[in-house]
């Protein structure tokens, strides 16, 4: 049975983030992906949008960690040439009564560490994005997009070249701790065999799985293993050219941040995602919702044209509140929390968890040991 330092259990891109930490740390480190490509989950399904910090509750987790994540995300996509544009975003009020919450955002904004926000009057918003529809608007000049894939083929680089190995198709079923170390039974999900893996450090950043490898390490008590709901999302895209130069958001709605627009590297145009309770994971995409999005959209865009959307992906955010319920914070436990040496999950990675990914992998680290500290040339 091979011993390694450390196992992170998921290839997303926490999970790559975390591999790649700890790797530059010096600890010989396998990731184990259940499918056969990093990535493919969350990581990819997802708006790709670098956050400004700007929700989340003042001391939050996601507060902190999408503030610091941010400035590491922008200053480590132009040091690897990862491609990304700060093109800045546009929260909108569409009607008298949401003028006030702009402001309750804004202040709440800056409470976290986010200085840069602008309340624009409807004129001045519309001067920025003529195709416009709003009362009023805030606007983030630090917010961006990211090619998301290159991010995690960055990651994954780095961590490979620190020594880190990537095995794929390889899934978690079981785990014990034994002599001060993890042993992990694994199985490959293509042939079935099954292996064993022992390592002095594990690391759970299985997204939408984490519950279920948790649930899987014997000796770790199941109050320490929230329960995960999904919420699945749908985009929309519009071809043709696009109308805005920014991101446009509305106010926030229960369970996500309303049906948004987005932009990709190439300038297209996507709308969403949409929040849409379910029992399992399920990737489906369904036209049946265009009619709901279209009327969204149309509060902020009003020249949408009929019949302009498409469907085109839909992801799934592993929430730790349910519906009508306040938002939940991530949650790391390591073993100031839990009791268990070497041990960190990371439940609840939903956004910004891509923004946070640079600055969650240094507290993931620092929970494991905190005298760890990357070694040689910074990658």
């Amino acid at each position: 049975m091979d011993t390694v330092d450390c196992i992170v259990v998921g290839a997303g891109v926490v999970g790559l983030a975390c591999a790649r930490k700890l790797a530059l740390c010096g600890l010989e480190t396998i990731i184990l992906e259940r499918a056969d490509a990093y990535g493919t989950e969350t990581s990819s399904r997802n708006s790709e949008v670098i956050h400004a910090g700007i929700y989340y509750p003042q001391g939050s987790l996601k507060a902190r960690l999408c503030v610091a994540g941010r400035s590491q995300l922008y200053d480590y996509a132009a040091r690897k040439g990862v491609a990304h544009r700060r093109c800045g975003k546009l929260i909108v009020a569409t009607s008298a009564d949401q003028d006030a919450r702009l402001k309750t955002i804004a202040e709440k904004a800056a409470a976290c560490g986010v200085t840069d926000l602008a309340l624009l009057d409807g004129a001045e918003a519309r001067r920025l994005e003529p195709a416009l529809a709003c009362t009023s608007a805030l606007l983030s000049p630090s917010t961006g997009i990211i090619d998301s894939h290159g991010l995690m083929r960055a990651f994954l680089g780095d961590a490979e070249s620190a020594g880190a190995m990537l095995s794929l198709n390889n899934e978690m079923v079981a785990g014990q701790i034994d002599g001060g170390q993890f042993v992990l039974r694994t199985r490959d999900t293509k042939t079935g065999a099954e292996f064993s893996l022992a390592a002095r450090h594990l690391v759970n950043a299985a997204g939408l799985w984490a519950g279920g490898v948790a649930g899987a390490l014997a000796g770790l008590h199941p109050r320490h293993v929230p329960q995960t709901r999904y919420a699945r999302g749908s985009y929309f895209a519009v071809p043709g050219r696009a109308a805005f130069s920014r991101l446009i958001y509305p106010v926030p709605e229960p369970g996500g941040l309303g049906v948004h627009l987005t932009l990709d590297l190439g300038g297209n145009m996507r709308f969403g995602p949409d929040v849409e309770w379910i029992e399992s994971i399920d990737y489906r995409t369904s036209a049946a919702r265009r009619d709901h999005f279209q009327t969204e959209i149309r509060k902020y865009w009003p020249a949408l044209p009929d019949a302009a959307l498409e469907p085109t992906y839909c992801g799934i955010r592993p929430k730790l509140s349910g519906p009508d319920e306040p938002a939940a914070d991530f949650v790391l436990d390591g073993p100031a929390e839990h009791g268990i040496k070497g041990l960190v999950n990371l439940f609840g990675i939903e956004s910004p968890g891509l923004t946070a990914s640079l600055a969650l992998a240094e507290v993931v680290a620092q929970k494991l040991n905190p005298d760890l500290r990357e070694r040689g040339a910074r990658a």
